[in-house]
């Protein structure tokens, strides 16, 4: 488990490093949920997502000095490649074949170098063991990592800043690093944590629901970033601890939170960087009339025609 001290220290070695994005809000949104809302806009921090908060706290404060390796559909990808570039070591990136073209030209972009693989039928965990065991590199996991965690728990300790405290506070779930590291940094003030997963991917509500981590089959949705097969392992007990509720979204829901922030809010989302707002507009979220409501928009990677096929 991480505490609270980690995240600060985390918040530490950030500043100065990583933006502090913005916490948005809208009158629209408000009216709509019939709460007071803060978006956190992680899709205007480096590389584009929240994940460069985690990776770089990973490489400043690990004991290893080596280069470095991850397994990612993308954002990950790009925040080691950056914080590698930025701490002067060499990553390689595990990134799957179908992963978005534009996360790959920038992971590339960014000087690192992508070996592409299966999702569908290849274990990538397997496949990071494998290449860190070959060419001697330190592994940086997307989530199940104690100072990927804490450093990814930096948004939601600006967040509460930024609004002034909240009620809820909601957080879309992958691996679980995010929520992780968010319910640690919220836990004192007595926020009620929700977790947003895709409804093609509900391997935490049903791990939840049977008390162990429960693997399901690689969900197939638009949302690339939450396609979670099983809890990780450091992050399910802190979830099962920390977390109140976790709810789901259709890709449908993540295309018109995509829209809605489009319009409204001026802000490019990719799809899992949608899904916390899509569960608001949705209803999903419910009790939260009256409430102080945050919730972290945690991507904007996305190429600009996928984003018109997607809101066409």
């Amino acid at each position: 488990m991480i505490t609270r001290a980690d995240v600060e220290a985390a918040a530490v070695r950030l500043d100065g490093v990583a933006h502090r994005t913005p916490a948005v809000t809208s009158r629209t949104l408000d009216e709509r949920t019939g709460a007071r809302v803060w978006l956190k806009a992680e899709n205007l921090q480096r590389i584009g997502a929240f994940k460069f908060r985690g990776a770089y706290n990973a490489l400043t404060a690990r004991s290893g000095t080596g280069d470095v390796a991850a397994v990612s559909s993308g954002n990950h990808a790009q925040a080691v490649a950056l914080a590698a570039s930025l701490t002067g070591v060499r990553a390689t990136i595990i990134m799957p074949e179908d992963a978005p073209a534009s996360k790959l030209a920038a992971t590339r972009g960014y000087g690192a170098e992508v070996v592409l693989y299966d999702r569908y039928s290849l274990d990538r965990n397997a496949l990071l063991g494998q290449l860190c065991a070959e060419r001697g590199l330190d592994p940086v996991h997307p989530y199940d990592d104690l100072l990927v965690m804490a450093g990814q728990g930096t948004a939601a300790l600006e967040l509460l800043e930024q609004s002034g405290g909240l009620d809820v506070l909601v957080v879309p779930l992958g691996g679980g690093g995010l929520m992780s590291g968010s319910a640690t940094a919220a836990a004192a003030d007595g926020v009620r944590m929700v977790g947003v997963e895709p409804e093609a991917g509900n391997d935490w509500q049903q791990s939840l629901a049977a008390g162990e981590r429960v693997p399901i089959d690689v969900p197939r949705t638009i949302a690339d970033g939450l396609q979670a097969d099983v809890p990780g392992e450091l992050t399910f007990p802190v979830v099962s601890a920390l977390v109140h509720e976790v709810v789901t979204v259709t890709d449908d829901e993540l295309v018109g939170a995509m829209r809605f922030a489009f319009e409204r809010l001026k802000l490019v989302l990719e799809p899992s960087g949608a899904a916390g707002l899509a569960a608001l507009l949705s209803g999903r979220v419910v009790g939260i009339e009256g409430a102080r409501v945050g919730a972290i928009l945690t991507g904007g990677n996305i190429a600009p025609e996928r984003f018109r096929d997607l809101v066409a």
